[in-house]
C-alpha cells in the first residue's frame, strides 16, 4: 500500500493576525506555507504585506521550499442599485481587511488558482515526503 499523502488547509482569523505587525504576520504565514499547509486566511493582505511576502520568499527559495501561489478572493461585484453600494461601501470601510479571502499555499502543492466573479477552483497536489521529513521518519 503506499503511502498517505495528505493536503493540510489551515484556516487563520483575522483576528489571530490583526494585532502583529507587518513583519510578524510574513513571518506566521510563511512559516505555515513552508509546513506543507494550504493557508485560507481571512480576509486579505495589504498590498504591501502581500508584496513583502513575496520577496521574503524569494530570498529563502531552495531544494526544498519553491516559494508560494497567492490567491485573493473578494466581492468585486456590481451593485446595481445605489442603496446597496452605499451598504457595501460602509461595510467595507468598517470591515477593511476583513473582507474576503486569501488562499496561500506552498508552489510544490499549489499547480493553478482561478478566479472568476463567483468561485474560484485550486488545483493541487499532495506534497511529496520532503529530504528532511524522510530523514526524520528514518531515525524514529
Amino acid at each position: 500500500m503506499a503511502p498517505s499523502m495528505d493536503l493540510t488547509l489551515q484556516f487563520v482569523p483575522h483576528n489571530e493576525i490583526e494585532s502583529l505587525s507587518s513583519l510578524g504576520r510574513i513571518k506566521k504565514l510563511l512559516h505555515l506555507v513552508k509546513e506543507d499547509k494550504i493557508i485560507l486566511l481571512e480576509g486579505r493582505l495589504k498590498r504591501e504585506e502581500e508584496t513583502e511576502l513575496i520577496k521574503a520568499t524569494m530570498e529563502q527559495i531552495d531544494e526544498e521550499f519553491r516559494g508560494v501561489e497567492i490567491g485573493v478572493f473578494y466581492s468585486d461585484q456590481n451593485y446595481g442599485d445605489i442603496l446597496k453600494k452605499i451598504r457595501a461601501t460602509f461595510v467595507n470601510m468598517l470591515m477593511g481587511d476583513r473582507i474576503g479571502l486569501t488562499v496561500i499555499g506552498p508552489a510544490s502543492i499549489i499547480k493553478e488558482i482561478k478566479r472568476d466573479p463567483s468561485r474560484f477552483q485550486l488545483l493541487a497536489q499532495a506534497p511529496k515526503a520532503s529530504k528532511r521529513k524522510a530523514k526524520a521518519k528514518r531515525r524514529r
